[in-house]
């Protein structure tokens, strides 16, 4: 959040800027802000209240102390402690309580208006929004499996179908808690399912393409690589805490994927597991602007940071791809990936700078194509199929992929610095 003088309302009673910044800190967390960046931004904004504010955030709790600014040695401080689900990113929403918590911050809005409004920013989703997270998934899936996997047609409309609905499984789990704890494995299960199904009595399918395209989006990447963010930047338990969740994840998509495949071949299904031809090359463009489009709907995004997120998905993309092409002895991907995550740090933080919005328009969705999700969730297959030269071997590339990616943002800070927390 931008620096700013301490306004003259900062010295409105304690509690109500405690419960703004309150308020604040719930809804950073809730779109999906990490740890360290969640600290600073609420400090910071309490400090601008005229509050000194000590917090402590993991993926599941926020513990917050709260002191009228040079009274904190005074043992006068208030600690309160917050439990939450883990968050998810909103993209919208997220810009919405940066702006709610500037506005405070200059003097333009009562806090307890901006506490009001920052309160309604949690109405449940409409049914549009769920149309559209629904359809986001179906695209989503569709992309990866003509980008990365080069698959055939029917692959890619198969794929595009099974992530229709996980889409949907996804969107009744949000209200139902019972069905959200085992909703990675059900729809692991359902997307093995439904392929084997296909394949065996409709037409031929590449499995593995197809069920890796259609989970893309479960497949913690995202979180893989925030942990590893977190625990680089000291935030030991917070980055720990999201490495065992992303963990467990890939344990019930791996398991409802062995799953689903034992339960068919006890069944008599058997997949006729053949390789269609793949798509010419040309389809890569399209692909890459659909996933672009579809990892806005996915984070949702205002429409007006539409055109911002789809250049960073396409600049990010490509930089990976070509950087991976630099001849010489260096291994092509993790360069690659650490190039990558070099221009999206740094174009993050340029948009931050130029449009006065949090960097995470750029960084969260420009990085998806970039993490190496995948790659931890067949290094888990392999090592349940008893492959373990093979695992140990993916879950290698995997760690290589991770630091090179965390490294790229890292040097991109450096290269453009950040003006804003978030």
């Amino acid at each position: 959040m931008s620096e700013a003088m301490l306004p003259p309302f900062a010295t409105a009673a304690l509690t109500t800027r405690i419960a703004f910044l309150l308020e604040l800190a719930r809804r950073l967390h809730q779109y999906g802000t990490a740890a360290p960046r969640l600290e600073v931004a609420v400090h910071r904004a309490a400090r601008r209240l005229g509050v000194q504010a000590d917090v402590w955030s993991s993926p599941t709790a926020i513990i917050i102390s709260f002191a009228e600014l040079g009274q904190a040695d005074e043992g006068l401080a208030q600690t309160q402690v917050m439990r939450l689900p883990p968050g998810d990113v909103n993209l919208a929403r997220l810009c919405a309580a940066d702006e709610i918590a500037d506005r405070v911050i200059a003097g333009d809005l009562d806090l307890r208006e901006g506490f009001h409004l920052l309160r309604a920013l949690g109405a449940p989703d409409t049914r549009r929004a769920k149309i559209t997270t629904v359809l986001s998934y179906g695209l989503s899936a569709a992309s990866i499996a003509a980008l990365f996997l080069h698959s055939s047609w029917v692959d890619l409309l198969v794929a595009g179908f099974i992530g229709l609905l996980i889409g949907w499984i996804t969107i009744l789990s949000a209200t139902r808690p019972r069905l959200a704890v085992a909703s990675d494995a059900i729809c692991a299960m359902v997307a093995t399912t439904v392929a084997i199904v296909v394949s065996a009595f409709v037409v031929p399918l590449a499995i593995k393409p197809v069920v890796l395209a259609a989970l893309i989006v479960l497949i913690p990447g995202m979180s893989l690589t925030t942990a590893v963010r977190e625990v680089s930047s000291g935030h030991l338990v917070s980055g720990m805490a999201r490495l065992g969740g992303a963990t467990a994840t890939l344990l019930k998509l791996t398991f409802g994927t062995v799953a689903a495949t034992q339960v068919c071949a006890a069944l008599g299904i058997v997949a006729r597991d053949f390789t269609l031809p793949p798509l010419p090359s040309w389809t890569d463009w399209p692909a890459l602007l659909v996933a672009a489009v579809a990892f806005a709907m996915l984070f949702r995004a205002a429409r007006r940071d539409w055109p911002a997120v789809i250049v960073a998905v396409i600049a990010g993309y490509l930089a990976t791809r070509w950087g991976g092409e630099i001849p010489g002895r260096l291994p092509s991907a993790p360069v690659g990936v650490f190039i990558g995550g070099l221009l999206v740090g740094a174009l993050a933080n340029l948009y931050a700078r130029i449009a006065k919005r949090p960097g995470a328009v750029i960084r969260e969705p420009g990085i998806l194509l970039l993490v190496p999700g995948s790659v931890g969730f067949r290094s888990v297959s392999f090592l349940l199929d008893r492959d373990t030269s093979l695992g140990m071997d993916t879950a290698l590339l995997l760690l290589t992929l991770l630091v090179s990616l965390v490294a790229g943002l890292l040097f991109g800070e450096l290269l453009v610095s950040p003006r804003r927390s978030l």
